[in-house]
């Protein structure tokens, strides 16, 4: 990670209820500042995992979208507003990130990650988050995260239901195959256009794939490397499956 440089008054007043926690304080704020995070895809997951990582003061936030924003995006894309319909999903994402916290600096790319570009974006960045909808790219950036050894943080829902793991095979983790094999399609998933997905799903798996970055970046807690965590809104449960 980039080398660490000091808060600001104005930082410190802002990021106040981290610095006085215990366990957590000026140190591991610090490391927010310095880190460089992409997330991958600015929908559902993307939207809460950006807005709580830039609440956060990560220091560099790269947010890649080929997508626009829809009408239909609104039930649980937070970050994009109905005056955004139309525009694209990165702008308006980085439009709501530097409106919440000017202190973070944005690289913010309409464009979709393929085998092409997919080193130079994981390679310039500590963490990766991918909220994406389908395997093809999310096995694009895994295998550039496996190759470049950088953790991987993977959510996904579906209708009453959602998943969040971390791949780090670099940290002796399992990689992406062992959750996803090659056999597995888009066919065989289940699609939010088809199937639909209740709003504040996404918001609790976004929240919790933001949550993961904190703590690799921090080095506090236990990552869920290994472990992929499922939740059941309708149950109000969560269960946790090792793999």
């Amino acid at each position: 990670m980039a080398s660490e440089t000091p808060l600001s008054p104005e930082e410190t007043r802002r990021y106040a209820r981290h610095l006085v926690l215990k366990g957590f304080g000026g140190a591991a704020q610090q490391k927010l500042k310095a880190a460089r995070v992409l997330v991958v895809g600015a929908g559902g997951l993307g939207s809460p995992a950006i807005a709580y990582l830039v609440a956060a003061g990560v220091g560099h936030l790269a947010i890649v979208d080929p997508d626009t924003v829809s009408l239909s995006n609104l039930q649980r894309q937070v970050v994009h507003t109905t005056a955004a319909v139309g525009a694209g999903k990165a702008a308006s994402a980085g439009a709501f990130a530097d409106a919440l916290n000017p202190h973070v600096s944005l690289d913010l790319r309409a464009e979709a990650v393929t085998a092409a570009n997919a080193e130079e974006l994981v390679g310039s960045s500590d963490i990766v988050l991918d909220g994406t909808d389908n395997l093809v790219t999310r096995r694009i950036v895994a295998a550039a995260a496996e190759r470049l050894g950088k953790p991987l943080v993977s959510g996904a829902v579906s209708m009453f239901s959602g998943q969040i793991t971390v791949f780090a095979p670099h940290l002796g983790g399992p990689p992406h195959s062992a959750l996803y094999p090659e056999e597995a399609s888009d066919d065989a998933l289940p699609s939010c256009e088809l199937n639909g997905i209740l709003g504040p799903i996404t918001g609790v798996i976004g929240t919790l794939m933001a949550m993961e970055a904190i703590k690799l970046i921090t080095g506090i807690g236990t990552p869920l490397i290994g472990r992929l965590l499922v939740y059941d809104a309708r149950e109000a449960g969560f269960s946790e499956l090792n793999f």
